[in-house]
């Protein structure tokens, strides 16, 4: 298996840091975009940032559920990034979150806006 293991620079660190904070603050049972996510650090065109942020996750000694995290359709666009190709939707599942053709059905009804819920 090639080792896709993403290095955080120096200037991209603090952040990563920022989007991992925020994406632990996600609860069990609810998913949010790589937009919402950017939005909220004030990077209305960030989403990118924050799917290399997500990318690098799994190098974080706390935890980040990256799961929780998925494009503004609900796709599964970062599923590859994880330990299988069915990782990303086993762990969505686990937390009752239904996953059918890579996609969250029903995703509005698990969004979780993070200026709504945090406050901006």
């Amino acid at each position: 298996m090639p080792d896709n293991t993403i290095k955080i620079s120096e200037k991209n660190k603090d952040y990563f840091d920022a989007v991992f904070q925020v994406v632990r603050l996600i609860p069990r049972g609810r998913a949010t975009s790589y937009g919402a996510i950017s939005n909220y650090l004030g990077t209305k065109s960030g989403a990118r940032m924050v799917g290399w942020a997500m990318n690098a996750s799994h190098t974080q000694k706390v935890p980040v559920p990256a799961h929780r995290v998925v494009n503004r359709n609900g796709m599964l666009t970062g599923k590859h990034h994880f330990s299988s190709p069915t990782a990303m939707q086993e762990a969505l599942e686990v937390e009752c979150i239904n996953v059918k053709g890579d996609k969250i059905q029903n995703f509005q009804s698990v969004y979780w806006d993070p200026t709504e819920e945090l406050g901006f």
